[in-house]
């Protein structure tokens, strides 16, 4: 069976994930996507609105930041593996609004099956946490992405891990330091970039 073939079965069996109670917010299984032979796979934490909506990761806001830092990195999306730590959108209601909410350890160990299957099956060269929660799954609950940001790492699941800022948090903060966040997580991706 292909690469291809396997990850198409795992997906498939995730759709019908009951391992935490997270399934009962989602709209949907949020599965990992890209070639099966990527080089770079990287790991946000989790589906947003606009993912959990249209079933794909990384296609909202956060996205666009994404991509953006892809680009300018020399990175092209098309030829990387995006998934997430976790496979459902965790939220509570404001208003008509549906408000993210940070998973717990427990929610993040019950997707950690389909995340070593995503890193098993596709094998890249880099493994990419984008955030803390991302980072704290693949490397220890004890990392902090503030203070080991761009810099290799190996882990139970990958012999180089590289961790960063999630783009979301680009867009969180103040608008006077956008340009310099960006920056800042531009120059990470260019050590995956010369990772693969």
């Amino acid at each position: 069976m292909s690469g291809v073939a396997k990850l198409d079965e795992v997906r498939e069996e995730a759709r019908g994930c009951r391992r935490c109670d997270l399934w009962r917010l989602g709209t949907q299984t949020v599965f990992g996507e890209g070639p099966a032979s990527a080089a770079a796979l990287f790991v946000g934490e989790q589906p947003g609105n606009d993912e959990d909506l249209e079933g794909r990761p990384f296609v909202g806001p956060a996205g666009r930041v994404f991509d953006e830092g892809l680009a300018d990195a020399g990175i092209d999306r098309e030829e990387a593996y995006v998934t997430n730590a976790v496979k459902h959108f965790k939220w509570t209601p404001k208003g008509n609004r549906r408000i993210h909410q940070k998973p717990n350890w427990g929610e993040m160990t019950a997707c950690r099956p389909w995340l070593e299957a995503e890193i098993a099956l596709v094998r890249p060269r880099v493994v990419v946490a984008l955030g803390a929660t991302a980072a704290q799954d693949l490397l220890g609950r004890q990392f902090r992405v503030t203070k080991e940001r761009g810099t290799v790492h190996e882990s139970d699941v990958h012999r180089c891990v590289v961790a960063t800022v999630h783009p979301s948090s680009i867009l969180r903060g103040p608008p006077e330091e956008r340009a310099e966040a960006m920056e800042a997580f531009v120059a990470d991706l260019r050590v995956v970039a010369g990772l693969i």
